[in-house]
């Protein structure tokens, strides 16, 4: 059983702890309570989303030395088929000191006082959790480990991308589906059950984000997710879901019309046309996040449309569990990263006109490769489909 659903070898891991000891090593960091299921996976193997109401961590410590896994006795076997790690601990919920038991193992790996690698702005850490946490770990003073622990997962492996593409192809059969589906006189949320039913047929595990779907009147709404709504001839659709292997999502984003839709629609959709067109020329191997998200700007500006464009326009993706599927890359003015080959992201040109009633979002999933930008899986840069 130990290890039969695991998604990667043990020395990939043990690879990707190597590298995060030497990002502790070089802030001073000697010990490191990792509590986000994505770190528990990425670095550990550990496949299990419970860590909404069960706190489960990755302990290690910046030297040599075998990590421990401790979670709640409920889900024992799970880590036994998905984990690699030796020393897997359980505990009582209910019943045992879970912040004393996270500190004790810490001390057996020599921590003493000094400095505590924490991701404290996971929603894995609550408030209340990490204030005991802290009172347990005392006089060790606890760091948010938060980018650190994440930005070694923005530059793919070849065994990942291997996981991104099949992802890929779970989200196509979704939207090929979306355009079966769609036509006036279908609700949104039935709409929605032909995409996630033949994303699950085609093989995708369960996605860390809703189904994202708003037509019409709802069209204004960026983060709408599907409601009863009766879709109307002539309104837009916009569409964005994942489908997942392994953990790994791929996004895809497209906006499609049930039937011809107005003339206002169609010039908003190609402002955002135009605006993905733009900020996927300015990608290359050390471009900045910034001038990214400018170029993108440029034809939504010369629309005088430039307070429409509220959303970032990218950001990093890859391993995620409920409720995002965000990595710490951030395509966005307000940030200084600097793009490379290897790193996957989801791209959005997003238009919110809500006096109008009206919105688009348009792009996908891309990987930055030797050869340029690939799109895996998305609407892109086309003219509007009507179906």
């Amino acid at each position: 059983m130990r290890g039969k659903f695991a998604a990667f070898s043990e020395e990939e891991h043990r690879a990707r702890l190597q590298q995060a000891r030497r990002l502790l090593k070089e802030q001073g960091i000697d010990h490191c309570i990792s509590m986000a299921p994505e770190s528990l996976f990425y670095y550990g193997g550990y496949d299990s989303w419970v860590s909404v109401n069960s706190p489960q961590a990755l302990i290690f410590s910046a030297d040599e030395g075998e990590p421990t896994i401790i979670l709640r006795d409920t889900d024992l076997s799970l880590a036994y088929e998905s984990s690699w790690v030796k020393d897997i601990r359980s505990y009582r919920l209910m019943f045992d000191d879970i912040p004393g038991i996270f500190a004790g193992i810490a001390r057996e790996k020599g921590l003493r006082g000094g400095k505590v690698a924490i991701e404290t702005q996971s929603y894995a850490v609550p408030h209340a959790f990490g204030l005991a946490l802290a009172r347990a770990l005392e006089p060790a003073e606890i760091v948010d480990a938060t980018v650190l622990m994440g930005m070694p997962r923005l530059i793919k492996s070849p065994a990942e991308m291997a996981y991104l593409r099949k992802a890929a192809t779970y989200a196509q059969a979704g939207l090929d589906a979306a355009r079966q589906a769609l036509k006036p006189g279908i609700s949104e949320i039935a709409l929605a059950a032909e995409i996630e039913n033949a994303m699950r047929r085609a093989g995708s595990d369960y996605w860390s984000i809703p189904t994202e779907l708003a037509g019409g009147e709802r069209s204004a709404g960026g983060h709408g997710t599907p409601r009863d709504r009766i879709i109307e001839r002539g309104d837009l659709v916009h569409f964005e879901f994942a489908g997942v292997a392994a953990r790994y999502h791929a996004t895809a984003i497209h906006t499609m019309a049930a039937g011809e839709p107005s003339k206002r629609a169609r010039e908003v959709y190609e402002v955002g046309r135009q605006s993905l067109a733009a900020g996927i020329k300015a990608i290359h191997p050390g471009a900045n996040v910034t001038d990214i998200e400018e170029a993108s700007l440029e034809p939504v500006r010369a629309a005088g449309l430039g307070d429409a464009a509220v959303m970032r326009f990218g950001y990093g993706i890859g391993v995620a569990y409920p409720p995002i599927w965000l990595e710490p890359l951030q395509i966005s003015r307000g940030s200084n990263q600097i793009m490379e080959v290897g790193m996957v992201f989801v791209l959005h040109a997003y238009l919110q006109l809500v006096d109008e009633q009206l919105g688009i979002i348009q792009g996908g999933t891309y990987a930055l490769t030797e050869n340029g930008v690939e799109m895996l899986i998305g609407g892109g840069d086309v003219a509007l489909e009507v179906v």
